[in-house]
């Protein structure tokens, strides 16, 4: 385990030091800004209600979810491991005392951690906003499904990482990867739309997952099976991706 916190502290560093962290939260705080800005015009100039300051956090997460946050996931996985197989700085860190498994756990973990600071920024963020601009509607209520809605979030994008990561593996292209990327989420969105039946088995659809949480009524059996199955995506990618991470030769 010490060597394993040891790599873990170094890929934190690293993505710490790279400029994706930074805008991936400034344009996330942008976002937040022009939606709250946008919800007080709305109400203001046209008479109509927007959202309450509990229910604007959902709203932010719906829009990020779906845009900026898969977008740096897969840029951040991508500099972590085909950015380092380009530059040749795989082979000096693992020269260090510590196993491939190990080495290819603390990746995975840093860009997790890339992955909930970036979700707590933009909760904090978009609960101060709703708040400041609709204070009288706050309910502790209201603020613990906002606290589940993003905790849930973070299942369905670790395992993004873990696709991306398993593609790195493949391609060694970061460009590529990035491409790859795309195709294949925009594709599995496209069959999640012309195949809504079967809608439930592609992870793209998982990334709402948090809406089930928020029902009247919450359906657990549904979120057992949704969970069950990223769970699969889970170990299938990431057996595969060590597997060939293993067999590569640096």
């Amino acid at each position: 385990m010490v060597e394993f916190k040891a790599a873990l502290t170094n890929e934190v560093e690293k993505l710490y030091k790279r400029k994706k962290v930074l805008v991936a939260l400034t344009i996330s705080l942008i976002f937040i800004i022009i939606g709250q800005l946008s919800m007080v015009v709305l109400r203001s100039g046209f008479g109509l209600r927007g959202v309450s300051s509990m229910d604007f956090p959902i709203l932010v997460l719906s829009v990020v979810v779906n845009t900026i946050l898969p977008l740096f996931t897969a840029l951040v996985t991508i500099e972590s491991f085909s950015g380092e197989f380009s530059q040749n700085t795989m082979k000096i860190a693992l020269t260090r005392p510590i196993s491939r498994l190990m080495f290819y756990s603390a990746k995975l973990t840093a860009i997790m951690l890339f992955i909930l600071s970036n979700l707590l920024f933009v909760m904090i963020f978009s609960i101060l906003a709703g708040c400041l601009f609709n204070a009288n509607s706050f309910t502790l209520a209201s603020l613990f499904k906002i606290l589940l809605s993003y905790a849930v979030t973070l299942v369905p994008m670790v395992i993004l990482s873990i696709i991306i990561a398993f593609f790195t593996m493949i391609i060694r292209s970061g460009i590529g990867v990035f491409f790859l990327s795309i195709f294949v989420f925009v594709t599995l969105k496209g069959l999640g739309i012309l195949f809504y039946r079967y809608a439930g088995v592609f992870i793209t659809s998982m990334m709402s997952w948090y809406t089930l949480f928020l029902m009247e009524t919450i359906p657990t059996f549904k979120i057992f099976l949704q969970f069950m199955m990223m769970l699969s995506y889970a170990i299938i990618f990431f057996t595969a991706g060590y597997y060939l991470f293993d067999k590569k030769e640096f």
